[in-house]
């Protein structure tokens, strides 16, 4: 048997941070909400019931020590999941081009998507309240079945068509930007709130 063709997703816990350093990020992140006010306007269009500075501050690791910082734990991760991959390259071919924040209350949700024009992308993840939201991958061959029968309820997992990862605060998940995923409607009534980030080619 070939198993070939393989999606890889990266997990590992950032140790360099502990229970504090999170609380403090957390911290850092509502200050960024309330004075984001570009960010809070985009978000009422395009981040369903939450909060993501995406579409206003995504440069966070050239504001902030504690995002510059981040980044530098980040690094060592993303070239270890490039070289897993095989990528055919240094490591300063890739840097981090954007970092961001999202808040995620109950109800708000993330629509299935990409990230054009990055190499890895991936989240950090703040804090993760009981019946939070997972993050949810999809099959980047799905359009291309033909006649393929639905898999069985506990089919392995190398052959489900999506797959959720339920990572915990203070975790790190990687993937290459092109693969399709989502974060469904958080059901906890506590905000689900992560740092997401791409990295491209220098």
């Amino acid at each position: 048997m070939h198993q070939l063709f393989v999606t890889q997703i990266y997990q590992s816990k950032i140790k360099e941070l502990n229970k504090s350093d999170l609380k403090d990020l957390k911290s850092e992140i509502f200050k960024i909400l309330k004075a984001d006010i570009l960010g809070q306007k985009w978000s009422e269009k395009n981040y369903v019931n939450g909060y993501s500075s995406y579409g206003s501050w995504d440069q966070l690791n050239k504001l902030s020590s504690s995002f510059a910082d981040l980044e530098k734990y980040i690094n060592p991760h993303v070239n270890k999941f490039a070289k897993t991959l095989d990528f055919n390259i240094k490591k300063s071919d890739l840097k981090m081009n954007s970092i961001w924040v999202n808040i995620m209350p109950e109800g708000a949700l993330h629509a299935s998507h990409i990230h054009p024009l990055s190499v890895i992308s991936g989240t950090f993840y703040v804090e993760v309240p009981p019946k939070a939201s997972s993050i949810k991958f999809e099959d980047p061959r799905l359009g291309l079945f033909m006649n393929t029968p639905a898999t069985k309820e506990h089919a392995k997992k190398v052959n489900l068509r999506f797959y959720s990862l339920e990572p915990k605060a203070g975790e790190l998940v990687l993937f290459e930007s092109w693969l399709k995923h989502e974060v469904p409607m958080n059901k906890s009534k506590s905000p689900r709130i992560s740092i997401s980030f791409n990295y491209g080619w220098s």
